[in-house]
């Protein structure tokens, strides 16, 4: 028997056609680099560097004070829970899952930043237009 495979056929997704984006005033300001526009910026790096200062200053209160603790109070390194130190408890087991909640609290943070410039950028209109 001599049967042919069928042809070949190519398979494609749809069409990637780019959809005209609309861009807000706000968005032309920022791209434009005028003045407005670098004050919309600069409130976005001043929100997240206060976030990122407010995150490392909960670890440095939690997780750097704990080895002054320990130095001050040197009889805290002979307090055990079960048969393991508190310090090798502290140190070793729960300053992982305090980071990953640290972590998980600055990108939400970050994220809803990010959202509320978006609303801002999006409803400003320039004096030209309003």
């Amino acid at each position: 028997m001599s049967d042919q495979p069928p042809p070949r056929v190519r398979v494609t997704g749809p069409p990637r056609r780019r959809a005209d984006v609309v861009r807000s005033a706000g968005t032309r300001e920022i791209d434009a680099e005028t003045a407005l526009g670098e004050v919309f910026m600069r409130s976005l790096l001043r929100e997240q560097l206060v976030l990122a200062l407010r995150v490392l200053a909960a670890l440095a209160l939690t997780v750097g004070l704990l080895p002054v603790a320990f130095h001050l109070l040197p009889g805290l390194g002979e307090v055990h829970v079960g048969p393991v130190p508190l310090a090798w408890l502290l140190l070793g087991v729960l300053t992982y899952p305090w980071l990953v909640v640290l972590g998980w609290v600055y990108i939400r943070r970050a994220e809803s930043n990010e959202r509320d410039f978006a609303d801002l950028v999006g409803t400003v209109l320039p004096e030209d237009e309003a």
